[in-house]
C-alpha cells in the first residue's frame, strides 16, 4: 500500500511536469484550476473508496468503515488547514511581484519539497506518539494556543520585508535584480547568481514547514495510523496548488475563513485534551469541522456582498 501510493504520487507529479505543461510557463486559467481541484477531490474520494474495499476484504467491515472515515476526516482537516497556506502564497507572490505565468512551476517544486518535509515530520510524530502517549496532550495544548493566537491576529498580515530567513538569504547570496523566467539560478559574468524566484521557493517551503507544524498534530486527534496520516496530508498538499489558482484572486472575499480555521484548531486541540474524559467519534469531528468551515465561507461571501451596497449608499 505504501509503495503503491508513493508510485501514484510520483506518477501524478511526472504527468503534471512532463505531459500537462508543467515545464512550460503559462498563466493558469480558472477553468484549468477548477478541473484540477475537481480531479484531486475526486481522486481523494476514489482513494478512500478503494481503501474501504481493500480493508473490507482483508480486515473486515468494521475496520474498513473506521479507516475510511478516518481518512475522509483527516483529508478534510488537512485540506481545510492548508487553505491558510493559500493566503500566505498570495502575500509571497505579491511581495515579489511574481508574474502569474511564472507561479505554476515554483508551486510544483514547492509541493515536492512539502512532501519530503511532511513525510519526515509525520514519521517523527508517529514515533513520538507511539513511544510517549502523553505527547498527544502537548499537541492538543499547542493547537489550542495556536488557534487562540490565530483568532487574535486574524486581521494582521506578516511583514515579509522583516522576515529573518529572507534577510539572511539577501545578505549571503548573489542575487539578480529581476526574474530570469522560471530559473532559480543563472550565470552572470562567470558567477552563479540566485534569482528572485529562488527566494520565492524558499519562502514557500518555509511557510509550508510552519503550517505543517500546525496541521500534522491536528490529524493525530483523528488517527495515529501513519498510512492514513500520510495519505490524507499528501492529497491535501497536491490539491492545494490548484485551489490557490482557483481562489487567489478572490482571497479577500474569504476573510472570515481565517476565523473558521482558528476555531477548527481550538476544537481539535480541545478534543485531544479531553480524551481522558470524553471520546468524540470521528464522524462527529467530521461534521463539526465541515460545519465550521462552511459557515465561515458563507458568512464571508455574505459580508463581501454587503460592501458594494454600503459604498453605493
Amino acid at each position: 500500500m505504501w509503495a503503491g501510493f508513493v508510485a501514484f504520487v510520483l506518477a501524478m507529479l511526472a504527468l503534471d511536469l512532463f505531459v500537462l505543461g508543467g515545464r512550460k510557463a503559462h498563466r493558469v486559467s480558472v477553468r484549468e484550476a477548477s478541473g484540477w481541484v475537481v480531479a484531486w477531490m475526486g481522486l481523494a474520494l476514489a482513494f478512500g473508496t478503494l481503501l474501504w474495499f481493500y480493508l473490507d476484504g482483508t480486515a473486515g467491515r468494521a475496520t474498513a468503515n473506521g479507516k475510511a472515515v478516518e481518512f475522509l476526516t483527516g483529508y478534510l482537516i488537512e485540506q481545510t488547514l492548508s487553505i491558510d497556506n493559500m493566503f500566505i502564497f498570495v502575500l509571497i507572490f505579491r511581495f515579489f511581484a511574481v508574474p502569474p505565468e511564472l507561479q505554476r512551476r515554483v508551486l510544483l517544486y514547492g509541493v515536492l519539497g512539502a512532501i519530503v518535509m511532511r513525510a519526515g515530520l509525520i514519521l517523527g510524530g508517529v514515533w513520538l506518539v507511539s513511544e510517549f502517549s502523553w505527547v498527544l496532550y502537548l499537541f492538543g495544548l499547542f493547537l489550542v494556543v495556536t488557534g487562540i493566537k490565530m483568532l487574535v491576529m486574524a486581521d494582521s498580515q506578516p511583514d515579509l520585508a522583516r522576515n529573518p530567513v529572507l534577510g539572511w538569504l539577501r545578505g549571503h547570496l548573489r542575487l539578480t535584480p529581476a526574474f530570469h523566467g522560471e530559473a532559480f539560478f543563472v550565470r552572470l559574468d562567470g558567477l552563479r547568481h540566485a534569482t528572485p524566484m529562488f527566494l520565492v521557493l524558499v519562502m514557500i517551503e518555509a511557510s509550508d514547514l510552519v503550517f505543517a507544524v500546525d496541521s500534522i498534530p491536528a490529524i493525530f486527534a483523528v488517527t495515529t495510523d501513519p498510512f492514513i496520516v500520510f495519505t490524507s496530508n499528501i492529497f491535501a498538499i497536491m490539491g492545494l496548488r490548484a485551489l490557490y489558482f482557483l481562489l487567489a484572486d478572490m482571497a479577500e472575499r474569504f476573510h472570515l475563513l481565517k476565523y473558521g480555521l482558528a476555531l477548527v484548531l481550538v476544537f481539535i486541540g480541545g478534543k485531544m485534551l479531553a480524551m481522558p474524559w470524553f471520546h468524540m467519534p470521528v464522524q462527529w469531528s467530521l461534521l463539526v469541522v465541515g460545519a465550521v468551515i462552511l459557515t465561515s465561507v458563507l458568512l464571508s461571501l455574505k459580508r463581501t456582498e454587503r460592501k458594494p451596497s454600503r459604498r453605493a449608499s
